[in-house]
């Protein structure tokens, strides 16, 4: 009975954030439009695999489609005392938002085990393949969990591609601008040949890299062949210049490789 009052509460938060709260200032502030909207999913679990690059990906996706999308955040953001933290709860519930512990070792199982029970009960979920946000607007290597988690959920994976929202929300920007945002929504993937192959790290490395592809002829972002943190965590440690020039090379040299085209 107590979670099927807590959904019900969930829905009346979702759809006045959408429709009253945020949704009409973000449709005047940034005019967004989608074309593909009809490949996702009209109903059952299925995975939203988007390029990354700004916070304000996660607000104008679940904006433009239908379906609540659900996204995991940080669990810090519904535990924060006082009215302003039972405000920030309401604020990340009303956006589909599934708190998640990321402290200590087990944090990746945590993320990987929540969000294949939320996909197997049917759930629209929204997945970031990079990780994090990209530093500089080019699409970085993907990382592997997607794959499993597809596998283990038998869900179909949908790429999207953000487009200009990193103008909208610049990194450190504590104010939005207006600035148009477009989504870009492919074709679903279909890795259902894969089953039965969870754990193996040559297959989910390839549908990633396929996943990836997809992502960068979406977006027509440069790709780079490098984990997105690893060269947040280089260019924090002052280590050297950024890797990556606006031809997408690496360090004056080409990429290693480029993601390809189809897994196997």
């Amino acid at each position: 009975m107590e979670a099927t009052e807590t959904k019900g509460q969930s829905a009346v938060l979702w759809w006045w954030c959408k429709h009253v709260l945020l949704g009409p200032f973000m449709r005047l502030l940034a005019r967004p439009t989608i074309e593909g909207a009809e490949h996702v999913p009209a109903h059952g679990g299925a995975i939203l695999a988007s390029n990354h690059l700004a916070v304000a990906d996660s607000f104008f996706l679940p904006l433009l489609l239908p379906r609540k999308v659900t996204f995991l955040a940080k669990r810090e953001y519904f535990t924060a005392p006082g009215l302003v933290g039972r405000l920030k709860k309401m604020f990340f519930t009303g956006m589909g938002q599934v708190p998640v512990d990321r402290s200590g070792g087990s944090a990746a199982m945590a993320a990987m085990e929540t969000s294949i029970r939320l996909l197997r009960e049917g759930h629209l979920l929204g997945i970031y393949p990079e990780g994090t946000r990209s530093p500089d607007g080019k699409l970085y290597k993907g990382k592997t969990g997607v794959a499993r988690m597809a596998l283990e959920a038998d869900v179909p994976v949908v790429p999207v591609a953000m487009i200009g929202t990193d103008r909208v929300n610049p990194i450190g920007s504590k104010i939005w601008r207006p600035r148009h945002v477009h989504i870009k929504i492919g074709e679903p993937l279909d890795f259902s040949r894969y089953q039965g192959m969870v754990g193996d790290r040559f297959i989910e490395r390839s549908m990633t890299d396929e996943l990836m592809y997809a992502l960068m002829e979406l977006s027509g972002q440069v790709y780079v062949d490098m984990y997105a943190a690893s060269v947040k965590e280089r260019a924090a440690n002052g280590a050297a210049r950024h890797p990556a020039a606006v031809d997408g090379r690496v360090d004056g040299r080409e990429p290693a490789r480029m993601p390809d085209t189809r897994a196997g």
